[in-house]
């Protein structure tokens, strides 16, 4: 196992909030922008630093972690010696993965064990990264969260019932069901490095830091289908599953995962998440700040089932039914879950794997076949299309190393 620790240097935004205080290894560290992350224009030291200083680019509210810490007993395993695999007529090795996808921290837990840790480019283990979409499979949870609490009436439940900003829109007669599988049948542009796609509108109004200014984007949206027969990918879709649990619970999104995960499984460390103005809602597709250790226990809590010593925090089958590919009424197959991903290779496949997964690189994969769970954290040139190993088939290669 390997542990790769650097230095930060100098200046500060003035975004600079308390989430960046204190004893954080980066917070002195200059950033980008926003705008620059989303076209893919920030040299490659300047990424890995605005990367790791998100909570400093927009108002952010922390989820407290408990007192007490999930340990993670380690049991090293050679990883870099013994991971292989072929892409066309070339061989790749896990060096490989590191240095061509810019992994800047990946963790291996073999049923809950950590078995392989590493971190590059002056990560530490205090390092808290974006997560980009990989906020969406939590927001995701969250909804499980709220229908077990009974605060949300089951997946059929109308969003307009928590969303009252949304009656009289597009989001009329659409079900929550339908929002967690981007099928709302709402148009929508998500085209990140495109100023005018809808994606980009979401974005300049998360910067004007209006509140209501969100909710004011999706409203405007036209319908496209009808609710329920047309998968769109969407980062306004979990904008608005943010605000439909925000209203089911009557509390933030931060409080509300810090009650019935962050600290009941003991992460051990805070995460911050953007807010949409200040003191508002959290940006339910992005902006959730962690340590990679953390998202690792998040996706071991998801690996568990959704159980927490013995207590259910989520429906039964929910994590099943969340990561598994889905069917459109028209019966045609949907590859995409309740905002998760199901694996796409052959061996993902056949162990029934799937990933929380964010741009630039981020990935919380959960194998529960094999017990193995992997987050990694990146910093990619740009936001889609710039991995030269797909994750997934590295991700079956580590599987098949430790087996």
């Amino acid at each position: 196992m390997s542990i790769r620790v650097g230095l930060a240097v100098a200046a500060m935004s003035p975004w600079a909030l308390a989430a960046s205080a204190g004893d954080y290894p980066h917070a002195d560290e200059p950033i980008g922008t926003v705008e620059q992350i989303y076209d893919g224009k920030l040299t490659p030291d300047l990424a890995v630093a605005t990367f790791r200083n998100i909570d400093r680019l927009f108002p952010s509210r922390r989820v407290a972690a408990g007192d007490t810490p999930r340990p993670l007993a380690e049991k090293p395993v050679d990883l870099e010696a013994k991971v292989s695999m072929r892409i066309g007529d070339k061989v790749y090795d896990l060096y490989d993965f590191l240095a061509l996808d810019n992994v800047t921290g990946m963790i291996v837990l073999d049923d809950g064990a950590v078995v392989y840790e590493t971190y590059q480019r002056g990560n530490t283990p205090a390092t808290r990264w974006m997560s980009m979409s990989v906020a969406k499979s939590v927001t995701s949870t969250l909804v499980g969260a709220a229908i077990a609490d009974g605060f949300i009436d089951g997946l059929d439940a109308m969003v307009v019932d928590y969303v009252p900003a949304l009656e009289g829109s597009a989001y009329d007669g659409v079900s929550v069901r339908d929002v967690l599988m981007m099928a709302s049948g709402v148009q929508w542009n998500e085209t990140y490095t495109d100023p005018g796609s809808d994606r980009r509108d979401l974005l300049r109004a998360q910067i004007a830091q209006e509140p209501g200014a969100a909710m004011a984007v999706m409203a405007a949206l036209p319908r496209a289908a009808e609710p329920g027969t047309l998968h769109n990918y969407s980062t306004g879709e979990t904008q608005v599953l943010g605000e439909v649990v925000h209203g089911a619970v009557g509390k933030p999104l931060a409080d509300y995962l810090s009650e019935k995960i962050w600290k009941l499984y003991g992460m051990e460390a805070d995460a911050y998440w953007w807010l949409d103005s200040p003191d508002g809602v959290e940006i339910g597709g992005s902006g959730l700040a962690a340590t990679l250790r953390d998202f690792a226990r998040f996706g071991q809590f998801f690996l568990d089932g959704g159980v927490i010593d013995g207590k259910a925090v989520l429906p039964e089958g929910w994590t099943e039914e969340a990561g598994s590919p889905k069917t459109m009424p028209d019966g045609s197959p949907l590859a995409y879950g309740y905002m998760w991903w199901p694996g796409w290779t052959e061996d993902s496949i056949a162990d029934g794997a799937f990933a929380a997964i964010g741009i630039q690189g981020q990935n919380i994969y959960v194998n529960p076949t094999k017990r193995v769970v992997i987050a990694t954290h990146m910093a990619q040139p740009k936001p889609l299309g710039k991995e030269p190993i797909d994750p997934m088939a590295m991700f079956d290669a580590v599987v098949a190393a430790l087996r």
